[in-house]
Parts: C-alpha cells; structure tokens; sequence
C-alpha cells in the first residue's frame, strides 16, 4: 500500500493497495487525481488492488462525500454484485457422469443456457416477484417517466443474467465440493436510472457554474435536494432489483442442478451453506472518521469486520469467498475482483479465440456461451492474478473459501 498526495495538486491524499504508483496505469492515475480535487472529497481516497480505468471514476475506487452524491462514482450497473452457495455434494460429479448431452456438467450448462435468458435477452413473459408487486412506483415515477425504467421492463428482465464479465459458475473449492457463483447486475433498469440521472446532473451543474471540470465526467447531485433524493430512491430500487435477479437466477441454476443430480446420480438430500448476495457497484450512507458520509463503492465490495464478500477471478481461474477486517483506511472496503490489464479489444487482438478455447478445454473447464467468437474478451490473462490481488490485502480481506471453475456460462 501507498500514500499518494502532493499538497499543491490535491485536495485529499489517495492511498493505494497496490506496491507503486508505477502499477497504476495513466488513465486510472489521471481519474484518481481528479477524484482527490473533488471539493467535497471526504478524508481520502481508495483504491483497491484491481483497480483500472473507467467511466469517469476508477474500477476499484472508494469516495466518501457529505456534501453530494455522484452517478458515475457508482456506475451505470447499479448493484452489480455477486451470490454464491456452497453445497455438500462431490463437484467431480459434474465431470464424471455422463448424460445424452456429454457429461453432467455439460448437461447442466446447456440447460442453465436454456432457462436464464442472457445479454440483450429477456424473458418472453412478466416473471413473478413479490418484491416488484409491492413496489410503490407511483412515488418515483415523477422523476421522470419516460426515461426512467418501468416495472413491466423489470418484471420481464428480472432472472436474467447481463453481458461482459457477467456470469454464472458451477465451482470446486478446495475439499472438492461444488458451490454455485452468479455475477450479474440491475440490467437494463439500473442502466436508465444511471443515464438519467448523470444526465440531470450535468444540467444542474451547468446552470449553477460547478467548478468540477466537464472532463473529469464526475457530475454531482447536492445532498439535500430533490435529485439528490431522487437518485437515491432510484439507486435502492436499482440496488434491491439487481439483488432480487441474482436470487431469481440462483434459484434456477439450484433447481437445474439438483434436478441433474438427483436424475443422474441418485442424490436427493442436498444442503447448502455461506449464501452470500452482496453488491460492487452502489452508493450507501456510513459512519466513517467521526462522520456520516455517502460512500460511493465503483467496482468494490463492503468488507467492515466478519462481514462476507465475494472476489472472484477472471473465468477459468480461482474466485474466493472472504470475511471483512474491517479497515478504516479502506472505508472498510475491499477489491471486487482480479482487475484488467487489457481492454476488451486489446484481448481479442492478444488472444487467439481457438488457443483460449483449447485452454479452457485442457483445465476441464465447460464453457457455455452463444457467440465464441468474443470469447478472448474474458480471457483470464487479460486480467490480474486473482492470488497477486488477494496478497495485496491481507489487511482488509480473510479468505474462508477458495474455488476453482468446472463449467461456466456467459452472457
């Protein structure tokens, strides 16, 4: 960890999880720096050891403010998260049996793909959700209607899984047994909130003459009126919807499983244990330094003591389930993942598709994904060493699990 603050060009220091301000690379330092003239910058900033460039703020950044909350410093997947279940029954199940699809896990793949709609799909009829029955809409909708998400996009879009990094993981940890990931977000509902409202604030930033620089494309709402408030009530609905589509999603990849392995093997009395649904991508008010502030977390999970997180590698490679230490340095965060080296484009340059499905196939990794021809976007050396990232810190994170991936699908 370092300490980087240079009083004349800063307002508040950035402490770093990383070795030197060499392992930055330009584009993260130069947001960083932006971050740390924000004047209602609170103490510090955060950056944690997967930290790379994004859209406006750091992937892998931490910002507390009393004074305003900012759209972009939480991002346009509002919510973006991970759940996990762990289970009793032996993983090297899935490789070993086999069904008419291949083996079990393929088989389980290829139904998971069938049942959870991915990328720009959505399910075909409005999916049941006490959560959205209950939702008081007419409160938000006079933000703006026809620009914000509705609830009949919601109730089709929830249990779906998004693009990208996205994914759903079958996984063996260390003793062998199976465990179920999920990564995914607020989809296309918290995408409109965070266009919105980044939107809106850019106006009133204008009209009132903020003296934060266009170009740092860190647009602010004030705490105290009524966008702020506004942003907030669509944030947490954002932030409750990503949180009920990981559940929706978990429950089916269960259901898929436990079918697939009471059908093929027999089992029947399957128990699971360290459920974990947390969130990466959010804003929430927290007392930190004697202070109530709005902590903005971009790309990076709440660690405070014993609480549990998810910090998965890239796929194909090692994810770890953790318990929070509670640093007050951090804000009591920590790293959300293992962080990019290379952009998306980069990747597909760098990697050629047919070597990185051959890996895959040597590490008897099943992957399920409809177009493979991006496959190298996602490739796990286009991002850090998930262990490099976990050394980084020991001072904020526990690990408690370690898993590896078996079979994978991909939005």
């Amino acid at each position: 960890m370092f300490i980087l603050f240079h009083e004349k060009e800063q307002l508040v220091p950035i402490t770093v999880w990383l070795p030197s301000v060499d392992d930055l690379d330009e584009m993260c330092l130069r947001q960083a720096l932006n971050l740390s003239n924000l004047p209602f910058a609170f103490k510090h900033i955060a950056l944690m050891p997967d930290t790379h460039s994004g859209y406006g703020m750091p992937i892998g950044g931490v910002l507390a403010s009393s004074k305003a909350i900012i759209p972009n410093a939480v991002g346009v997947d509002i919510g973006c998260g991970m759940s996990f279940v762990q289970t009793n029954v032996p993983a090297s199940l899935l490789r070993d049996i086999s069904t008419p699809q291949g083996s079990l896990a393929q088989g389980l793949v290829g139904q998971i793909m069938r049942d959870v709609p991915q990328g720009f799909e959505h399910h075909q009829k409005r999916q049941q959700s006490e959560f959205l029955d209950r939702f008081p809409v007419r409160k938000l909708y006079h933000y703006g209607r026809d620009k914000l998400p509705t609830l009949d996009e919601a109730y089709v879009q929830l249990g779906t899984l998004g693009g990208g990094n996205h994914f759903i993981e079958l996984q063996e940890d260390e003793q062998g047994y199976l465990g179920i990931m999920v990564h995914t977000g607020s989809r296309n509902v918290g995408f409109k909130v965070a266009n919105y409202f980044n939107r809106l604030a850019k106006e009133l930033n204008l009209k009132t003459g903020s003296e934060i620089p266009p170009e740092y494309d860190l647009a602010y709402l004030p705490l105290g009126t009524k966008e702020a408030a506004g942003y907030i009530e669509w944030m947490n609905f954002a932030l409750e919807f990503a949180r009920h589509n990981r559940e929706q999603i978990m429950g089916r990849v269960q259901a898929i499983v436990f079918e697939g392995l009471k059908r093929y093997a027999g089992i029947k009395d399957i128990q699971i244990s360290k459920e974990v649904n947390a969130h990466h991508n959010y804003a929430a008010k927290e007392h930190h330094f004697g202070k109530d502030v709005w902590v903005h977390r971009k790309g990076a999970i709440r660690a405070r003591q014993g609480e549990l997180g998810i910090i998965p590698g890239a796929m194909g490679s090692y994810s770890f389930i953790v318990e929070g230490l509670g640093n007050r340095e951090s804000f009591h965060s920590a790293s959300h993942g293992a962080g990019r080296v290379m952009g998306r484009k980069e990747a597909v340059r760098q990697f050629d598709v047919q070597e990185v499905l051959a890996d895959f196939k040597a590490k008897r990794v099943v992957l399920g994904k409809r177009r493979k021809a991006d496959t190298a976007e996602e490739y796990y050396k286009a991002y850090k060493n998930i262990e490099d990232v976990m050394a980084l810190q020991i001072d904020l994170v526990r690990p408690i699990l370690k898993v590896k991936t078996v079979a994978v699908v991909k939005g």
